[in-house]
Parts: C-alpha cells; structure tokens; sequence
C-alpha cells in the first residue's frame, strides 16, 4: 500500500467513524411524532392533558399526543403539544407528506420554512404544505409551547 493508498483509506475509515457517530447522536436526539395511518378511526373525544404522556429523545423537547390516526375522511390527523427549553428544538427542520400548522402556545423562538428562519411569539403560526422543509426551536430564555396539527389526505404523497 503505497502513502496516497494509507491516507485515502485513513480518511474514509475517519468519515465513516464520524458519520456513524453522528448517526448514533442524531436517532436518540429526536423528538418526533410519526402519523399514524393505521388502526381504529379516531372518535369524538376530549383528551385532557394531565393524562397524557411525554414522548421523545430531543433535550429540552417532550411532546405530548392528543390525537393520532385515521378519520373517517381523512388517512392521518396527528395532534398534540411540544415544550422547549430556551434553545431546544425537537428535530432539524424536515418534511412529510403531512400538512402541518403549528401554533405558538407561550413563550418566543422561531419557525423556519424553506431555510428561512421567523421569530414567532405566543399567537404566531405557521402553516407548511406538503413536503416542504420546516421546523422549529425555542430561541428566547423561557419556556416555548407550541401546538401542532398534522393532517394527510387519502392519496397523499
């Protein structure tokens, strides 16, 4: 193995190291809620929050799930409350084929959609369409509470 050979083969051993390392921090960093499409159709309800459970890896980011699944009309609805801690995100901003309306609650940060980043506060909302990139993070020094909607058509892609 000559010197070009031992460094080209150093370098790619070194970026996969750091690649899978990042993987390993990335998974359990998430807090996300995957849309259910499946199951029993949702029926009218009240879900008080006291009783729900907090789901989630990301530091700073617990989500709370009202409502998930099929509808009579509707694949998927998805519905529920995340909290931040100053500086937390649930995830990088991402897309689905979901569309999505997520509503500041309390606190300040921002929402980003399209690689634009907004400052929102409490009573902001954002509204992304599906399959566009968008996101959120907790950029003030308090608590963020922000509530989403995720709805899927039947046929969505």
């Amino acid at each position: 193995m000559n010197r070009r050979q031992l460094l080209t083969s150093m370098t790619a051993l070194t970026g996969t190291a750091m690649f899978s390392e990042v993987l390993a921090q990335s998974g359990p960093q998430i807090t996300h809620v995957d849309t259910k499409t499946s199951g029993p159709l949702l029926q009218s309800s009240v879900v008080k929050v006291e009783s729900l459970k907090p789901e989630g890896a990301a530091p700073g980011a617990k989500a709370y799930v009202h409502f998930n699944g099929p509808t009579k009309q509707l694949e998927a609805v998805a519905s529920g409350l995340v909290t931040l801690e100053p500086g937390a995100q649930p995830h990088p901003p991402h897309q689905h084929p979901e569309e999505e309306i997520m509503i500041v609650g309390e606190g300040t940060g921002e929402f980003i959609l399209n690689g634009v980043a907004t400052q929102v506060k409490t009573g902001d909302m954002l509204f992304a369409e599906s399959n566009v990139l968008h996101g959120v993070r907790n950029t003030g020094q308090t608590l963020m509470t922000f509530y989403f909607i995720k709805v899927m058509g039947r046929n969505a892609s």
